[in-house]
């Protein structure tokens, strides 16, 4: 476990200069006897890592969690110390991890045999935490939100995403118990339960910074990497799923690895039209619009999200996306369709939609959609765009061929004519040899 997470209490001996005269050879040692009866004991304070408002002067339980309070650095208050650690894993960490992972057996909850990088690793997109099934505390709530996180996910779980818990008490943990607490949990194709013998998972935890002597000490965050890209990072388990889901996006979109995925399924309108939803939406017109075939098919897109009532980049990205479709003229409402989805349909209806098209004068060929919000929900989750607070939709313009089968995401308040540059470029054939 990372020492960032649980400082280490480092004892000082402090050193007091005394008068020379004590250090005779008789008086020395009184002197230092003397010392050392009148230094004040340091005061440890100890904090629940995943509560850091929950401290105490003695060894303990967090009454909160139950996990056990850790002894807090001397050169930070205990509150801002274990805050730093749990503050941090709210987060994803700025910095990518390396993480070399094991190829160790393992076993899932169905009794498999795997291999654990290459059957549930190797070339995908994982997100990985640490239970064990007797768990009263943090292990409930870290898979119920496992669970929402494969609820938003829907079918792309299984496919190119891979939830994985690792039990840190594989002894208790055999796969029939696995299979019972994964029931309770509903989990589904693409979630995989792992236990194992305990020198094999401890070597695993061990790989994945998960490894803890006492089990009920275990970390609450989750690992989240993309094989292909080398790409791993991390974040507090209990963060919203939405917020995990999110992550979970970024990592596959690392190295191109969305762009590829999206080309693999789209090479040919058979293909793209498995993937992308053909589920009707309403224009800001009242219109309704079959996703796939109305808008997307042999066409050239670009597709945003946002909300009419938000505070925050949604006017500066529409305005951006303004310039945009000025500089692409007569292309758009032709070969080029803009697209802009709400990530809140209960509030924006198509006339409240055309109140804010109208605001930023769009022109014909720009699409804000809405409709239905179970059509637009998954809608959204296939495009890796939905998220449960609105506040935290993403701002990033994703620009696709759909006849080529080529996509790239861009950030949408990149300068506009380069986006317009891009989509251009999108718009040429491919090259004889490409």
């Amino acid at each position: 476990m990372s020492s960032k997470f649980f400082p280490t209490l480092i004892f000082c001996a402090l050193f007091i200069c005394a008068p020379l005269a004590l250090f005779d050879s008789e008086g020395s040692a009184q002197a230092q006897t003397t010392r050392r009866k009148t230094q004040t004991p340091q005061s440890v304070t100890y904090a629940c890592p995943m509560h850091p408002e929950v401290t105490s002067k003695k060894r303990g339980r967090c009454p909160k969690c139950g996990m056990n309070l850790v002894a807090q650095s001397k050169s930070a208050p205990p509150a801002a110390a274990a805050s730093a650690g749990a503050g941090e894993m709210k987060k994803a960490d700025e910095a990518d991890l390396k993480l070399k992972i094991p190829d160790t057996t393992v076993y899932d909850q169905n009794g498999r045999k795997l291999n654990f990088y290459q059957d549930l690793v190797k070339g995908r997109t994982v997100a990985i935490n640490f239970i064990f099934t007797t768990c009263t505390t943090i292990c409930p709530p870290l898979t119920a939100t496992f669970r929402r996180v494969q609820q938003i996910l829907g079918e792309r779980v299984g496919r190119d995403v891979q939830l994985i818990s690792i039990s840190v008490d594989p002894t208790t943990d055999v796969p029939e118990r696995l299979k019972a607490f994964s029931e309770k949990f509903k989990a589904g194709p693409g979630w995989s339960f792992v236990t194992g013998s305990k020198q094999d998972i401890d070597k695993l935890l061990v790989a994945l910074g998960g490894y803890v002597a006492d089990k009920n000490d275990h970390t609450p965050l989750i690992l989240i990497g993309n094989d292909k890209a080398s790409f791993w990072t991390r974040t507090y388990g209990l963060a919203p799923a939405a917020q995990i889901v999110g992550l979970v996006n970024d990592a596959t979109s690392k190295s191109g690895a969305t762009a590829a995925a999206l080309k693999e399924t789209s090479t040919t309108s058979e293909a793209a039209a498995s993937y992308f939803p053909n589920l009707e939406l309403l224009t800001q017109d009242n219109k309704p619009v079959r996703f796939y075939n109305d808008l997307l098919k042999g066409k050239v897109v670009l597709i945003n999200f946002l909300f009419t009532t938000c505070q925050g980049v949604c006017s500066p990205m529409t305005a951006n996306l303004v310039k945009v479709q000025n500089y692409l003229g007569e292309r758009v409402g032709r070969e080029v369709v803009m697209i802009s989805i709400s990530v809140d349909p209960l509030t924006d209806t198509p006339a409240a939609l055309k109140k804010y098209s109208d605001s930023f004068k769009t022109q014909p060929g720009w699409y804000f959609l809405t409709g239905d919000k179970k059509n637009v929900d998954w809608v959204l989750y296939k495009l890796g765009g939905y998220v449960e607070d609105k506040q935290q939709h993403s701002s990033v313009l994703i620009i696709g061929n759909e006849t080529t089968g080529e996509w790239i995401k861009v950030p949408a308040m990149s300068n506009p004519t380069e986006i317009a540059n891009a989509v251009v470029k999108l718009l040429a054939p491919p090259k004889e040899g490409n």
